[in-house]
């Protein structure tokens, strides 16, 4: 039986390819989090940002006649969003295998307010750490990691998005987490990680 979401996501399809422009808008909201979060955890060069998303979803606009329905929605979009930073890397002749330290900060975090309480802005705090700690990692570890925790995707889904195969996947997702907690030891006090 199809889940109510392959159901949403089969009527939000077929009423984009019948030209609800509406529809496509709805679209781009629901899955505007998953490709800001490949093209931020991929791309350094944070004024490219905006034009690769753009990019993405008018592929994906271009493309949406092609999708069969054989692997999940947001697997296909993450595929397609994937290769796209990946051919814009190939172009920049950026590797994708890399230790770039960009110092930038994630649109995503939010800003603290004078207004929180004080456990609210501790979360926060550790939360912009964590983050400045992920942007750090090479840039396959960075969307494995992203994609498996931020986004929920099965190995298999990573798999698909990547062509990697499983074994990697799993032996990716094991380093970057090793890396990120052996980053964060070492570079902060046990306390100051708990809040």
């Amino acid at each position: 039986m199809e889940s109510v979401e392959a159901n949403d996501d089969r009527n939000l399809v077929a009423s984009i390819l019948n030209g609800d422009l509406k529809a496509f808008e709805l679209f781009m909201k629901k899955y505007k989090r998953l490709v800001s979060h490949i093209v931020f955890r991929m791309v350094p060069q944070v004024d490219e940002r905006e034009d690769i998303c753009q990019d993405v979803f008018l592929r994906i606009y271009r493309n949406l006649h092609n999708f069969r329905y054989s692997s999940k929605l947001s697997t296909w979009v993450a595929s397609i969003t994937y290769n796209n930073c990946v051919n814009y890397l190939q172009k920049k002749k950026e590797p994708l295998f890399d230790d770039i330290l960009p110092n930038e900060t994630n649109p995503e975090i939010a800003e603290i307010s004078d207004s929180l309480p004080v456990d609210e802005v501790e979360k926060i705090d550790i939360r912009e750490r964590l983050q400045t700690e992920i942007e750090k990692l090479p840039k396959i570890y960075r969307i494995i990691l992203t994609l498996y925790h931020l986004d929920e995707m099965s190995y298999n889904e990573i798999v698909e998005i990547t062509h990697l195969p499983e074994g990697t996947v799993k032996s990716h997702l094991f380093r970057a987490r090793r890396m990120l907690k052996e980053r964060l030891m070492k570079k902060y006090r046990q306390e100051d990680l708990c809040p």
